[in-house]
């Protein structure tokens, strides 16, 4: 199995790269983020044709959520256990935000062993003060104690949480950590969030196989400079980490025309 995560900015907008890298890459099962479309706007036509079955959730023009697979797709969640609602305007009711989407892939005749796989959106922060930073925590939190209680339940499942985490975990992740004085991304409690799923007894499968930025900003010629961040990653649990056989982060799908601001994160899986 050969499994990618990216946050593609758009897929109306960069379907066309997104089914050449399938082909190229050989990608048998793609998680994506920012989608920024409804079901219903989604185009699933070139997916079909290239022999993809579809999982897809997305509310409106933000965010979004979907898994592509052509080794089999069942079990869909649009959501996590009491994952967290947000309020775009104040006194608007809170809705929960199209950031999570769960299918189990694989299994069947002629198919790789199954994988139950998350495409995951986690929430921006936007500032240290903003309630949306608050609310990026408690969306890590409840997401945490559901892995939690899912292992506990089933621990030899083979579980991964593929996606855009808006976290960097560690200083070298950023290309100059004194840009990021009193920002998100880097904060104590952020990159608490993010090390306690590996206490939970999940491991990030990339960090020691590969190193590379996964997004670049398109303003002040941040890709040229290679002034980045490594915010998207793959964890897994125990039974998904052993059947890790490669990993790879795809810096060519950030140049051109078109390209979208973050990479895909490529896993090869036994």
């Amino acid at each position: 199995m050969r499994l990618a995560t990216w946050n593609v900015n758009s897929i109306r907008t960069r379907i066309d790269r997104v089914i050449t890298f399938l082909e190229r890459e050989g990608i048998d099962v793609l998680a994506l983020q920012e989608t920024k479309c409804r079901p219903g706007q989604f185009p699933r036509g070139p997916f079909e044709t290239a022999g993809y079955e579809l999982a897809v959730h997305g509310l409106d023009q933000w965010n979004g959520v979907a898994i592509a697979s052509r080794i089999g797709l069942a079990d869909v969640a649009t959501a996590f256990p009491d994952q967290p609602a947000w309020s775009r305007k104040e006194g608007a009711p809170a809705v929960v935000e199209a950031r999570a989407l769960g299918a189990t892939v694989g299994g069947g005749p002629g198919h790789a062993d199954p994988v139950r796989l998350w495409s995951l959106y986690v929430p921006n922060g936007r500032d240290l003060t903003h309630p949306h930073y608050a609310y990026k925590l408690d969306w890590l939190r409840v997401l945490r104690d559901d892995v939690a209680d899912w292992l506990a339940r089933d621990p030899d499942q083979a579980l991964a949480l593929a996606g855009d985490w808006n976290i960097a975990p560690k200083d070298e992740d950023v290309w100059d950590m004194s840009v990021f004085e009193g920002a998100t991304h880097v904060s104590a409690p952020e990159r608490e969030a993010f090390d306690v799923f590996a206490r939970a007894g999940l491991v990030e499968a990339t960090r020691e196989r590969v190193t590379n930025y996964t997004y670049w900003d398109y303003t002040q010629l941040r890709f040229p400079r290679n002034e980045g961040m490594r915010i998207d990653f793959v964890y897994g649990s125990p039974a998904f980490e052993t059947r890790v056989r490669g990993a790879a982060i795809d810096r060519d799908e950030r140049k051109g025309k078109g390209a979208s601001d973050h990479v895909p994160v490529i896993v090869d899986v036994a």
